[in-house]
């Protein structure tokens, strides 16, 4: 079996939009939580910004590999192809369970404390396709106990990527900003 591991960030990004699309969820859907998020703080914000954020996380190793999983891990329990007990605490999202949430957490955290507030923000008043998904699991149409808070910690984090795009523009118009050649990949 030739099996792979190593992908390219493009890949990812299409391996994770095509799970999240199987799944009932869009990219669009990402991004409005994340424009809602940064809209009442920043009133020339695009939606496009927004996207182009939420494609950007989704490229990246790490986020790469929660989404897969998570996603997997909702699927499995659905078809009720996971041992005891982790087959009922996973498919009744027990709220006790709380390792769907660190999950969300740690592609928070990629963008810092204010990543994390913002995925606690998002992950209290379930906004959006955060909702959806959270409804559909609690009556048990499909499981999503991994997957409305991955959905809730990218949009937490491109939220703040967009915040901080917006404040390296805002230090660039200061008159004393003086510019220096960087070679910083995203």
């Amino acid at each position: 079996m030739d099996s792979r591991v190593y992908f390219s960030r493009e890949e990812m990004f299409r391996m994770n939009r095509d799970r999240l699309l199987e799944r009932g969820v869009t990219i669009q859907e990402i991004a409005e939580i994340a424009y809602n998020q940064q809209a009442k703080y920043n009133k020339n914000l695009t939606m496009s910004v927004c996207v182009e954020s939420v494609e950007k996380i989704l490229s990246y190793r790490d986020i790469f590999h929660i989404v897969q999983l998570s996603i997997e891990l909702d699927r499995l329990a659905e078809e009720k192809k996971l041992r005891s007990p982790m087959q009922e605490i996973i498919l009744s999202d027990f709220g006790m369970f709380g390792i769907d949430e660190l999950l969300g957490l740690s592609i928070a955290a990629n963008y810092g404390v204010i990543g994390q507030t913002n995925f606690g923000d998002i992950d209290v008043n379930k906004p959006g396709a955060v909702k959806r998904l959270n409804e559909e699991g609690k009556k048990q149409v499909k499981c999503h106990t991994f997957l409305d808070d991955v959905v809730g910690a990218v949009a937490a984090a491109a939220s703040t990527r967009v915040a901080q795009i917006i404040s390296e523009e805002e230090a660039k118009k200061d008159p004393r900003f003086t510019p220096i050649q960087l070679d910083l990949d995203e």
